[in-house]
């Protein structure tokens, strides 16, 4: 689960964690008024989307009078906001986020996630803030500092001044505030359950401070009760509805670019199932996992959000039956065709318990199924209905 900057901000300011103030809007006048209340002479206002590189994008503005700020808040609210992270189609900018002006000495970079290579939390800072930190790494991987966090030990001080000194901050000002930063920010992480911290850029002002500037903040949705603050923070409009959808159901669901539509039980059977579909040429329209105690009324839930996808052309039905039962995956492929009157050609395999007994009755059913034995067949048989 994502949230927006300002909400990355209300948390890590909990943990001692330095923010510009700043007010959240949702239309032009609240981002007038909220200029005004902040006061000062120059103010920030900022798209909130679930995405990196706004400013790029034009979805970063900087104003020197209230006029300029309503004149940006009228621009940018509502625009179709394309980043590299968005996608050509760009995401709705719904919510602004006005803040007080900075003085900007230096950028820096600071970022926090699990390196699963290692199996421990890796911690990076860079000198290169306000750049893209993936073409950071690409082209002079020797600016990104690394410090890895031993569980049983956890973020020692010594770890923190090793990175303020690899960034220059070694004045004993900036030291002690970037310390701070870094603990703060360790702490938000590992009590938040997060996935990813991010802090791009981190700045030093012309006075010396050390502020957070941006802050991307993801959490791991398996540990979301534990956090119901966090979970009130969700924004649907910044999900794909797909993907709301079959959350209510409790179904793994992740939107793809391709043309087959695919149904699996097991999350490493969908990866194969994928996997086969593009080794013969085909590319899959998305990752769903039925799971292993579906029933047949969520199995026809899967179905309605897979069809409900105009790109979806053929699909595929993958089922290695254990938990799962092949006859409750029937029943309900039975009871959504007939529901959705699928015009798409649909490829079944089922295997394992009550095999025989699923595909009884799906040959009884009278529907139009392309049934086949194995994963390679049902690739195959995909690929060549759609045409690649």
């Amino acid at each position: 689960m994502k949230v927006h900057e300002y909400q990355g901000k209300e948390i890590l300011r909990k943990f001692g964690v330095t923010t510009p103030d700043g007010r959240v809007a949702f239309t032009v006048d609240e981002a007038v008024a909220a200029a005004e209340e902040l006061g000062g002479s120059i103010w920030v206002v900022k798209a909130q989307i679930h995405a990196g590189g706004r400013g790029k994008g034009g979805g970063v503005k900087l104003a020197r009078s209230i006029e300029e700020v309503r004149e940006h808040s009228e621009a940018i609210l509502g625009m179709q906001l394309v980043t590299h992270q968005t996608g050509p189609g760009g995401q709705k900018v719904r919510r602004l986020y006005i803040e007080e002006g900075c003085d900007i000495a230096r950028e820096l970079y600071v970022g926090m996630l699990l390196d699963r290579a290692n199996g421990r939390l890796v911690v990076m800072a860079s000198t290169e803030g306000g750049m893209d930190i993936e073409k950071v790494a690409e082209e002079t991987p020797e600016l990104i500092h690394k410090v890895w966090i031993d569980p049983a030990v956890g973020f020692g001080d010594y770890q923190a001044r090793q990175l303020c000194f690899a960034l220059g901050l070694s004045e004993k000002k900036q030291l002690r505030a970037a310390s701070k930063f870094l603990r703060g920010l360790y702490d938000a992480y590992m009590q938040y359950d997060c996935s990813l911290a991010e802090i791009n850029p981190l700045v030093v002002t012309g006075s010396g401070d050390v502020i957070c500037l941006d802050a991307k903040l993801n959490f791991d949705d398996n540990a979301l009760y534990r956090h119901p603050d966090v979970v009130a923070m969700r924004d649907l409009d910044e999900e794909d509805p797909s993907e709301v959808e079959a959350g209510e159901y409790g179904l793994s669901f992740i939107k793809l670019d391709g043309n087959i539509g695919c149904l699996v039980n097991g999350a490493g059977l969908a990866m194969a199932t994928m996997d086969t579909i593009k080794l013969f040429g085909g590319d899959p329209a998305n990752f769903l996992d039925v799971g292993g105690g579906a029933t047949a009324e969520k199995v026809a839930a899967a179905f309605g959000i897979i069809t409900s996808d105009p790109a979806v052309k053929a699909i595929f039905v993958n089922i290695f039956g254990g938990i799962m039962k092949c006859d409750v995956i029937a029943e309900g492929v039975i009871t959504a065709v007939k529901t959705t009157g699928l015009e798409v050609p649909l490829v079944v395999r089922l295997q394992g318990t009550n095999a025989v007994q699923g595909k009884a009755m799906l040959a009884e059913s009278g529907l139009n199924i392309i049934a086949v034995e194995t994963m390679a067949d049902g690739a195959k048989a995909a690929v060549a209905a759609v045409g690649a």
